[in-house]
């Protein structure tokens, strides 16, 4: 079995891990009740920095490139946000789909940069615990 496809302890972390993101960073898009704009419109951009994040560190279970995977995403996500102030039309009709909402995003905001920031620290954060619990099963 090649190195990519063996499914290691720190694996199944991860995997755990998207099973429980993913979800919640659908369902944030849908929450109805107390803090409700504030999750529909921030909290998503954190768990969208996590999720990138650890599928990444899937593909590249490697803790030396932990911080290297969560600058790579802050700076790609970041990029996608500075998008949204030129409409394209290239990438109107990907936007005007649910998940190209989801991936692209439909407006700039400012205050994006600040979630993707607390995103991406949490993220650093979870993949080093990752690695730490993948470390210790072994």
């Amino acid at each position: 079995m090649t190195k990519l496809l063996k499914i290691t302890p720190q694996r199944w972390f991860i995997i755990l891990s998207l099973l429980i993101i993913t979800p919640l960073g659908i369902f944030s898009k849908y929450y109805s009740g107390l803090g409700e704009k504030w999750v529909h419109d921030y909290s998503g951009d954190i768990l969208y920095e996590i999720f990138w994040c650890l599928l990444i560190f899937f593909i590249i279970p490697n803790r030396q490139a932990i911080t290297r995977i969560t600058l790579g995403v802050f700076s790609a996500t970041c990029a996608l946000e500075l998008l949204q102030l030129w409409p394209t039309p290239l990438l109107a009709p990907i936007r005007a789909s649910l998940i190209g909402k989801f991936i692209l995003g439909t407006t700039f905001v400012w205050w994006d940069f600040l979630y993707y920031v607390i995103g991406s620290v949490l993220a650093w954060l979870w993949l080093r615990q990752i690695s730490q619990f993948g470390k210790l099963i072994r």
